[in-house]
């Protein structure tokens, strides 16, 4: 079932990170007949999958049959989220959305339309199953109960997600700045965040049990016993909950929240209907293990230490995209746009961090925090023979092997040896626990170092330096593949070598420029600052510096051209007429007012002092 998460993640990660092309691939009808065709034969694959893993539940093992139908399972998520790219990329289907008010005011809604189309490709995956799983695991669900509860287990995943960006576009739809500029920069957008993720993880809860139908379980002798094992714990909790997933017919039980005001217990009715009272208090332990241990907090961290790796890595995954001129020689010989590859191959590389992390970095702490709970059973009973007697239940109900894998739990055949080791010898406890505590302190000393590193990469003198060689790349390639007349990426070229002061380099791009377009404002107003205010004396020239800015302001007249020429003119010796230029361009500008007031005070110093000047 945790898988269903990952495929959710994986899915908002194509959408989020697919920047569309201008263009649509195709026209709109064809869009639309290669979308329903693709549904279609979705749809045939994935039914004849499932209906030959149920015609051989007469004729296979329990354990064969379990394992055909979950790689199926498998298989058939990862050709969902496969349609998923090719909607989005190959077909471009949210470029018919542009222009829409409402998606455009609040971009999460147009987000939310095409996670919505991802369910319901799953739900068809579930819903071809669900004949073989109740072959195979004769659990009596009906089929709108088996899609309705993997739908209901798996959507919250992406809670936090809807409610962090729905809530952002709201503030920046606002007809306030403030908001806007806090957002706007890295120092507030993670501010918000980090904020943002802490309240949702504490009042989370309350929505998820909403979102799941969970009722409270009635007063009586189940009630009562698992609250005064609370009571000796000393847990605190809102609430103890039926969980109605798949029916209640999963012998599980769970635990949520970060603050005992909104935490809740969940336990479903196969648990307390099949487990003997014992039993289930060893599950409760093995929950309340959970708790005490910090689990829930430190999957949050977890989360956060995703948002790290990310961090630091993203601009390194862009460069090497950049960098990869065989892999852009070679795709683009196919006609595909520079956008859909771009994006694509980005995509592609953040789903492969995400997928590595969590399936053996966050898939570690996982099953190490699993056998930690089981091992607090410990801390309130004397054995955990309940808790051994309970895992050989669930593998008699789910008809699943005691050593079948999970990538978030130890199989139940290792769970149970473990629990073994410890009722012979109480020091795996310890040992384990000491495991846990030095793989969290490696963890975050290596989670510092990633953080500084990321740091370094974005915000310090390496990031700088890879930045400009990533634009410079970038450029060039963009020349090289029939950009030579291009006069705007030469003036790009000239402003990136102009930013590093290769004056050298600047002059031939700028000159280059004007080759190609004479005419074109913003080289003409860069070139004539470069020539006007070069540190370096070798490439200063007044006179062509105030030609340049004259031109430029011939064809424009905004603010940081008029600044130029005020600029060009000021070191021509024509204060007056710098001091004009200069009060026109402060008249006009609507930001950076306080540079061009500074700019309008020194020529006017100059004016009323000549001697001075």
């Amino acid at each position: 079932m945790f898988g269903n998460f990952i495929y959710f993640i994986v899915a908002l990660l194509i959408y989020s990170t697919y920047q569309p092309s201008e263009q649509t691939n195709f026209a709109p009808l064809d869009t639309l007949i290669y979308f329903f065709a693709s549904i279609l034969l979705f749809f045939i694959f994935s039914r004849r999958q499932f209906n030959r893993i149920a015609r051989m539940s007469a004729t296979q093992s329990h354990d064969v049959l379990d394992q055909q139908f979950s790689s199926a399972l498998t298989r058939q998520s990862v050709v969902a989220i496969a349609l998923f790219a090719v909607t989005i990329y190959g077909l471009n289907l949210s470029s018919f959305l542009a222009g829409i008010w409402l998606f455009e005011t609040i971009p999460t809604l147009q987000a939310l339309v095409f996670m919505c189309l991802f369910v319901g490709y799953l739900a068809i995956v579930w819903s071809n199953a669900h004949a073989a799983y109740g072959h195979i695991y004769g659990t009596g669900l009906t089929r709108q109960a088996y899609v309705a509860s993997n739908i209901a287990f798996s959507v919250p995943v992406l809670l936090p997600w809807l409610l962090l960006s729905g809530i952002a576009d709201l503030i920046l739809a606002l007809p306030f700045d403030l908001p806007r500029e806090v957002l706007g920069s890295p120092e507030g957008e993670t501010a918000y965040f980090l904020i943002f993720l802490f309240a949702v993880a504490v009042i989370g809860p309350l929505i998820i049990q909403k979102f799941w139908r969970c009722r409270p379980l009635e007063a009586g002798y189940h009630r009562q016993r698992i609250e005064a094992l609370c009571r000796r714990a000393g847990l605190k909790y809102a609430d103890i909950l039926y969980w109605p997933i798949f029916g209640g017919r999963m012998i599980t039980a769970g635990v949520m929240g970060l603050v005992g005001r909104f935490r809740y217990i969940l336990v479903t009715d196969a648990l307390l209907r099949i487990l003997s009272p014992e039993e289930v208090d060893a599950v409760i332990a093995h929950e309340v293990g959970h708790v005490k241990k910090h689990h829930l907090l430190f999957y949050l961290f977890f989360f956060i230490g995703y948002m790290v790796i990310a961090y630091a890595t993203f601009d390194l995954i862009v460069y090497l995209i950049i960098f990869s001129e065989p892999i852009y020689r070679f795709v683009f010989m196919t006609g595909i746009s520079r956008t859909t590859v771009t994006t694509g191959l980005l995509s592609l590389a953040i789903i492969f961090n995400f997928l590595v992390y969590f399936r053996f970095i966050f898939g570690y702490f996982m099953r190490n925090f699993e056998r930690q709970a089981d091992a607090s059973v410990y801390g309130l009973f004397a054995s955990a023979a309940p808790l051994i007697s309970t895992f050989k239940k669930i593998v008699a109900v789910s008809g699943h092997s005691p050593d079948k894998p999970n990538w978030h739990h130890f199989s139940i055949g290792q769970r149970v040896d473990f629990l073994n080791r410890c009722e012979a010898d109480r020091t795996w406890i310890q040992r384990h626990d000491r495991k846990v505590r030095v793989s969290i302190a490696v963890y975050l000393a290596a989670m510092m170092v990633v953080g500084v590193a990321g740091y370094q990469l974005n915000v310090g003198q390496t990031g700088k330096q890879l930045n400009e060689k990533f634009f410079e790349t970038a450029i060039l390639n963009e020349i090289s593949r029939n950009g030579e007349s291009n006069a705007g990426l030469y003036g790009m070229l000239g402003d990136l070598y102009l930013g590093r002061s290769s004056f050298g380099q600047a002059v031939a791009a700028y000159r280059t420029a004007l080759d190609i377009d004479p005419h074109s404002a913003i080289v003409l107003n860069n070139y004539a600052w470069l020539l006007a205010t070069c540190e370096d004396p070798a490439y200063r020239n007044p006179e062509q510096a105030l030609e340049l800015a004259q031109r430029a302001a011939a064809i424009e007249r905004s603010p940081h051209i008029l600044d130029t020429l005020a600029e060009s003119l000021y070191i021509n010796g024509r204060i007056a007429e710098a001091v004009d230029a200069a009060t026109r361009a402060l008249a006009q500008a609507k930001t950076n007012r306080a540079y061009y007031h500074g700019q309008l005070e020194k020529f006017q110093a100059a004016r009323d002092n000549p001697i001075l000047e």
